[in-house]
């Protein structure tokens, strides 16, 4: 594992269209803070923005789960270029590596099979799965209104 002061990751993907700027981030940071934004102006939704403090188990975990991802050995060259139907960023600082890969809102899998590198794009897909999955239900979690029975 790598030390605290030397972890960052931000992801964004959005576009713009018939409902104006829709997007979805988050970003984590070293000390744990979660910013968590979604912006869908489909029946003129307003962006929902939330944080919170992540434990020290919490980052360890985010951590794990890009370092078994192996995401840092990856290069964006031969992924498609972001377009018309909009971009998806994921920037990771983790040691002393760092990456900033964009490339085109992903589709389905069957998408992914039919780019250049397809075995890249399927990393990418599963850990950005994987970690909106664990951030959305962080969220839901942190600010859950009536108490679970």
């Amino acid at each position: 594992m790598s030390s605290k002061s030397d972890f960052y990751i931000y992801f964004y993907t959005g576009h713009k269209g018939k409902f104006g700027h829709e997007f979805f981030r988050f970003e984590v940071d070293s000390h744990g803070r979660l910013k968590y934004a979604n912006n869908s102006n489909y029946r003129r939704d307003s962006i929902i923005r939330k944080s919170l403090v992540l434990s020290p188990t919490l980052v360890s975990e985010v951590k794990r789960i890009i370092e078994d991802s192996e995401i840092m050995k990856e290069d964006d060259a031969k992924w498609p270029q972001r377009d018309e139907s909009g971009r998806l960023q994921l920037e990771i600082k983790l040691g002393g590596e760092r990456i900033n890969f964009e490339t085109a809102q992903l589709g389905s899998l069957a998408d992914i099979q039919r780019t250049e590198d397809p075995e890249g794009l399927r990393v990418l897909y599963y850990l950005i799965q994987d970690l909106k999955c664990l951030i959305l239900s962080l969220i839901s979690l942190h600010y859950k209104i009536k108490p679970i029975a």
